[in-house]
């Protein structure tokens, strides 16, 4: 099974760090699985314009496709998603992600901000009919050292939670149809 981390931005450091410590977590519960990230801030964009797509976003929508579920991370600036997270959502099939397991994660420097991942990222993931897992973890930049790394231990058991969730999400949606 191919799960996608994707690093839904081109700036920071928080949401990458945050995903690595959800993989050091999936492959605590399941070292079977195939773990991949898909980082933002290392591939060329371009906005969706109706013009030819450029090899990086043929790639990412390809990695969308091939993948079984999904960990999305994202930074909340002003109040929303990145517009290059929800500019590559505009790109995905919403077949693609049909069915599929997927748990978001979320940081930002305002604990008001944890209301973007339920208003404006469940909607769009509900569109694609994913399997949203109900728990979510939100941080805030007091959660990190300098270093980015989470101190918190109430956030690592908190990832630690999502990740077992996922899992079994992912148990669950091998008996669901992917087709495209």
């Amino acid at each position: 099974m191919k799960i996608l981390l994707v690093d839904g931005t081109v700036f920071g450091k928080k949401t990458g760090a945050i995903l690595r410590q959800i993989e050091q977590y999936i492959k605590e519960y399941n070292a079977e699985l195939e773990l991949e990230t898909l980082y933002f801030a290392d591939l060329k964009h371009q906005i969706l314009d109706g013009s030819p797509l450029n090899d990086d976003m043929q790639m990412m929508i390809q990695k969308f496709k091939e993948a079984d579920g999904y960990i999305i991370s994202t930074p909340i600036y002003q109040a929303s998603i990145p517009g290059v997270l929800k500019n590559a959502f505009d790109m995905i099939d919403p077949k693609a992600m049909r069915y599929k397991p997927v748990s978001m994660v979320a940081n930002g420097g305002t604990y008001q901000h944890h209301l973007v991942v339920e208003n404006q990222l469940r909607p769009i993931l509900d569109y694609f009919r994913c399997l949203v897992t109900p728990n979510y973890v939100y941080t805030h930049s007091s959660h990190f050292d300098e270093n980015d790394m989470i101190t918190d231990e109430s956030i690592h058991e908190r990832l630690r939670e999502l990740a077992y969730v996922f899992l079994q999400y992912c148990k669950l949606s091998e008996t669901l149809p992917h087709k495209d």
